[in-house]
C-alpha cells in the first residue's frame, strides 16, 4: 500500500493528514502554534514552532491512520502566503517571520508600484496596487528598517522554503509562491531583475533560493536528520507543494478553463482556470504556470466575509445560534424586506481594490431581526463575489461554475445564494480540506503513480453535491444587485477621497 503524508499549515495552527490512493484521508492531527501582533498592522511568528507542530502532528496523524511509517512514500506541504522569513547561513530564522496579514510594509508597496517597472502587470494590468502582504516590499521593508538582518540574511525566502529546507536540506523555492506573490512570471523572463534593481534591492535576488520546483516535482528525499525527528525512511520523497490556497484548487478539483474556486473562510478568494493572461484593473493578478503547466489562474478576493458572520456572532454576545439562524434566514425571501449589506468591512481588495472602503448595513427598520440581517451579511458577500466575476468577465475570463472550499460549504443556505447572485452552479466536493487532499494528490503524482496532477484529481477527488441558481430568486437578486453596486460610489462621496468624510 502507498500513503502520502500531507500539512496544511495555516494561521493558527498546523494540520498533519494521511491518505492512501483513493484520496481517503486516514489519520488527521493539528498543533497550534502562536501569532504575536503588535501596533502598526503588524503579525509575527516563530519558524521553528511550524517546525515544531509539524513533528508532532505527522507523528500522532501516522499513529491515528495505523499505517506502517515505511509505507509513508512522499511528503507535500501547502503553507500561508506570503509569510517571508530570513535565514542565516545554517537556516535559522534572523527574526520572527513577517505572515501574510501583516501590512507595516505599505510605504514599501508604494514604493514597488512607483517603479513602473513591467513585472508590475500582475497588478492590475500595471495600474497596482501593490500589496503590502507580497514578497518585495516586505523584503524592502527589513532592508530599510532593519538593514542588519537584510545584510546577515544568506536567504529571504517563506514559510513553504522554509519547511523544505528543513526537510531536505536544499534551498528550493515553489513556482506556484514565486509565481503568485514574488513577481516571476515564467512567460516574461523569469525573476523580476529590474523590478528589484529599481528599488536598490538588487541583492534580493541572490538571497532567494536559484532553485525553482513546480507543484508536483520532487525537491529531495527526507534528509537523515529530518527523517529521524519523523520517524520515517530517508526514501520519503518531498514533493513541491505551494500556497495553501492555491493548492486548494487541485483538492477542488478545479483545472480546466471556465472552472472557479471559491476558498472561503474569513474571507473569500476566487481563481478561474484559463487558457491565456487577464490582465486589467479590478482583478488582483493573473499567473502563468502557477498551479498547472501552460495554464492561467486569474485571481480575485473579497477581504471580510465568513469574519462578517464573526463579527455579527460578536455583537450578539454568544447567543448565536447559527442553525436557528440558517433556518430562519432560509424562509425569507431575497432582500430580507429591504435589507442591503456592502461587504467592506475591512476595505475592498477586488474589484475597487479600496482599503479606505468600509461595511454599511442599510433599510435597517425596528420590525428586523437577527436572522434578516444575518441572511443580508450572506447576499452582500454574494454580490460581491459577482461583482469580482463581472470583473473577470469583462477583461475576458468567464467562469461556468463555481467550486466551493473551506466554511461555506457547510451551509445550504449560503450555497443556494451564491448560486442565485452568481447565477452559476455552485460545486461542493466530498472533501472541503481542500489543500490537504490537493498536497495528496501531489505527493502522489510526485511519488510516480499519475501521470500528470490532473490524472491524481481524477483518481483521488471525489465529487459531492451541486446546487443549481434558480431563475426566479436570479432575477429578483438582479435589481438587488443594482442597488448593490450604487452603495459603493454613493458611500464613498459620503466619506470622501480620504476615507475621513466629506
Amino acid at each position: 500500500m502507498a500513503y502520502f503524508l500531507t500539512a496544511d499549515g495555516g494561521t493558527e495552527s498546523l494540520r498533519a493528514r494521511v491518505y492512501d490512493l483513493s484520496g481517503t484521508c486516514l489519520g488527521s492531527a493539528a498543533v497550534a502554534y502562536e501569532t504575536k501582533f503588535s501596533a502598526g498592522a503588524r503579525a509575527e511568528q516563530d519558524p521553528e514552532d511550524w517546525w515544531r507542530a509539524f513533528v508532532a502532528a505527522a507523528r500522532q496523524a501516522i499513529e491515528t491512520a495505523r499505517v506502517d511509517p515505511a509505507a509513508i512514500e512522499a511528503i507535500t506541504l501547502a503553507t500561508t502566503s506570503c509569510t517571508v522569513v530570513a535565514l542565516d547561513r545554517e537556516g535559522k530564522a534572523l527574526r520572527p517571520a513577517i505572515i501574510w496579514m501583516d501590512v507595516r510594509a505599505s510605504a514599501e508597496a508604494e514604493a514597488v508600484l512607483a517603479t513602473g517597472d513591467g513585472a508590475l502587470i500582475s497588478n492590475g494590468g500595471g495600474r497596482g496596487p501593490v500589496s503590502a502582504e507580497w514578497m518585495i516590499p516586505k523584503a524592502l521593508w527589513i532592508a530599510r528598517n532593519e538593514p542588519e538582518v537584510f545584510e546577515k540574511a544568506h536567504t529571504i525566502c517563506e514559510y513553504q522554503d522554509f519547511m523544505t529546507l528543513r526537510l531536505t536540506g536544499e534551498r528550493a523555492a515553489s513556482l506556484n509562491n514565486v509565481t503568485l506573490r514574488w513577481h516571476y512570471q515564467t512567460d516574461r523572463g523569469g525573476w523580476p531583475a529590474t523590478l528589484v534593481q529599481a528599488l536598490g534591492l538588487g541583492a534580493l535576488l541572490e538571497k532567494w533560493p536559484h532553485r525553482i520546483v513546480p507543484p508536483g516535482g520532487v525537491i529531495a528525499n527526507l534528509s537523515g536528520k529530518a527523517a529521524d525527528e519523523l520517524g520515517l525512511s530517508t526514501r520519503v520523497k518531498v514533493v513541491q507543494g505551494g500556497a495553501d490556497a492555491l493548492i486548494g484548487m487541485i483538492g477542488l478539483g478545479v483545472a480546466h478553463p471556465g472552472q472557479l474556486a471559491l476558498i472561503t473562510g474569513s474571507s473569500h478568494l476566487q481563481f478561474g482556470v484559463t487558457e491565456s493572461a487577464v490582465h486589467a484593473p479590478g482583478i488582483w493578478g493573473t499567473y502563468r504556470d502557477c498551479v498547472y503547466p501552460d495554464r492561467y489562474i486569474v485571481e480575485g478576493g473579497q477581504t471580510s466575509t465568513g469574519s462578517i458572520i464573526a463579527w455579527l456572532g460578536r455583537l450578539m454576545n454568544g447567543t448565536m445560534d447559527l442553525d436557528d439562524l440558517n433556518r430562519k434566514a432560509a424562509a425569507l425571501e431575497p432582500g430580507c424586506e429591504g435589507l442591503l449589506v456592502q461587504d467592506h468591512f475591512q476595505g475592498n481588495r477586488t474589484p475597487y481594490t479600496d482599503p479606505l472602503s468600509r461595511g454599511a448595513i442599510v433599510g435597517l427598520t425596528l420590525a428586523h431581526e437577527p436572522h434578516h440581517i444575518f441572511r443580508a451579511i450572506m447576499e452582500g458577500i454574494g454580490f460581491g463575489t459577482r461583482a469580482i466575476l463581472d470583473s473577470m468577465a469583462a477583461a475576458g475570463y468567464r467562469g461556468t461554475e463555481i467550486t466551493v472550499g473551506g466554511g461555506a460549504g457547510a451551509s445550504d443556505l449560503w450555497l443556494q445564494i451564491h448560486a442565485d447572485t452568481a447565477g452559476l452552479p455552485v460545486c461542493v466536493p466530498a472533501s472541503r480540506d481542500a489543500p490537504s487532499v490537493g498536497s495528496a494528490v501531489l505527493a502522489a503524482h510526485g511519488a510516480g503513480h499519475f501521470a500528470s496532477i490532473d490524472d491524481g484529481i481524477a483518481a483521488m477527488v471525489r465529487p459531492g453535491k451541486r446546487i443549481e441558481p434558480r431563475a426566479r430568486e436570479m432575477a429578483l437578486y438582479d435589481d438587488i444587485y443594482r442597488q448593490y453596486l450604487a452603495l459603493y460610489p454613493a458611500l464613498k462621496s459620503v466619506r470622501g477621497q480620504d476615507g475621513r468624510g466629506a
